[in-house]
């Protein structure tokens, strides 16, 4: 465990601010090679896959990332030095998602040469997370052997999250016609938008979700006209659509659009699915059994999760409402009690 808190405090203390995480890769890199182990690097990913590997055995990947937000303004310490204070260890990325991290890390080097495993072992951790960015898991995925299931390591207090919300940002746009404001001429762009977005805040998606609620769709942005005098002949709008576990995100966009009458909806990327996972799948049954005070929940925040095109349960030590804020923060004893957890977890596929 003091290897674990080792690696973390010099996380901390190295800062990797999305697109600059190539000196915390390096420091995960050198730290598995001094090991004895040979990670690959692609980019600012760092993976490696276990020894005791065979081609027909099921294939798990530990994921996690070692990207940052920056800074919250209000913090009281320094942000990148690491310290440990009645228990908690303070610094940027400790919690998000330094903890989980580092504890996926131990698990795989304590599991990964072990010949009683049921399955293979991937471990990833990943850059510009925090901006679902190209270079991420996203560059990675196709680099890497077939995966059957994964294991995402994000702030959950050790409950399981099994199904995580799908986002798409769409562009709304009416066309009208320009005319003399006083002569009440043409046709008014914004006033369709109106009509449109009064349609898109009242409906109610069909489908319901058993984790994550309904699908949910709310405007956030508007733009029009360009003189009080002109009746504008062009609106946009934006529309933030949260996607529970039971759509496609272009299954949401699709019934959106036919609320609308004079609107074009256009996603700016469909990429960030929603995930669920099924109440039998033997990842969540092997996580129950070597965790059984964890509850269920669906999360309302996005990970890598979004990225991966096969079944996901997202689980780590930390609290995600910590995330993010001033003088972030992680319980020492939330990391032990994750690497526990994660090997147990494994040990019971």
């Amino acid at each position: 465990m003091n290897d674990s808190l080792d690696l973390l405090a010099r996380l901390i203390e190295t800062p990797s601010l999305s697109r600059q995480e190539d000196r915390t890769a390096d420091l995960i890199e050198h730290y598995l090679g001094d090991l004895g182990l040979i990670p690959h690097r692609h980019g600012n990913n760092v993976w490696i896959r276990s020894r005791q590997w065979r081609d027909d055995r099921p294939t798990i990947l530990l994921n996690s990332h070692h990207d940052t937000v920056k800074p919250a303004a209000g913090y009281t310490r320094d942000p990148h030095r690491a310290e440990v204070v009645d228990g908690k260890l303070y610094g940027l990325g400790s919690n998000d998602a330094g903890g989980a991290l580092v504890s996926l890390i131990a698990a795989f080097v304590a599991l990964e040469n072990d010949t009683t495993l049921n399955g293979n072992l991937i471990l990833a951790a990943t850059a510009e997370e925090e901006i679902s960015g190209p270079n991420g898991i996203a560059a990675l995925l196709p680099l890497l052997p077939p995966i059957d299931a994964g294991i995402v390591g994000e702030p959950t207090l050790l409950d399981l999250a099994v199904a995580e919300r799908g986002l798409v940002v769409i562009d709304g746009e009416t066309r009208g016609k320009s005319g003399h404001a006083a002569r009440k001429e043409g046709i008014n762009a914004l006033y369709l938008a109106l009509d449109d977005i009064a349609a898109i805040r009242d409906y109610a998606f069909v489908r319901p979700g058993e984790q994550l609620g309904p699908t949910g769709a709310a405007v956030t942005v508007i733009a029009s006209g360009t003189q009080h005098n002109v009746v504008p002949d062009r609106c946009t709008f934006v529309v933030d659509l949260r996607v529970n576990e039971a759509y496609t995100n272009e299954e949401a966009v699709a019934e959106l659009q036919s609320v609308c009458k004079s609107a074009k909806l256009t996603p700016r990327s469909l990429r960030l699915q929603s995930s669920y996972i099924r109440p039998d799948h033997p990842l969540l049954r092997a996580a129950m059994r070597a965790r059984p005070e964890a509850r269920t929940y669906g999360s309302p925040t996005l990970s890598d999760q979004a990225l991966m095109p096969f079944t996901t349960l997202k689980v780590g030590p930390g609290d995600s409402a910590r995330s993010h804020t001033a003088d972030e923060f992680i319980y020492v004893r939330e990391i032990e009690e994750a690497t526990d957890f994660y090997v147990a977890l494994l040990r019971n596929l």
